[in-house]
């Protein structure tokens, strides 16, 4: 396999990473009758995101770079949330 394909499979990997967050999060919300994001959503999003920037990053993209860059930045700081809100909750149960 030529350097070519093997970055265009890290591409298709990194998409298809990226798109699957949305097939979790629509699964999630029927399952639930309701629109929601489950935590799964979240790490699909650095997966496919942090592989995607790679991938841009070897095509030298700076599109591509700043966007998805900047999209880890708001994945990361909303799984920090979804944790930091899980622990919390867990403080606060075991208080009960």
């Amino acid at each position: 396999m030529d350097s070519n394909t093997a970055w265009l499979i890290v591409g298709f990997v990194g998409q298809a990473l990226f798109s699957a967050r949305f097939l979790v999060q629509w699964l999630a919300s029927e399952r639930q009758k309701k629109s929601v994001i489950p935590v799964m959503f979240w790490y699909f999003s650095i997966l496919g995101g942090s592989t995607l920037l790679i991938y841009s990053i070897h095509k030298e993209d700076p599109v591509f770079i700043l966007g998805q860059g900047a999209g880890l930045l708001i994945y990361a700081r909303n799984l920090y949330f979804v944790i930091a809100h899980s622990r919390k909750n867990d403080l606060l149960a075991k208080q009960d």
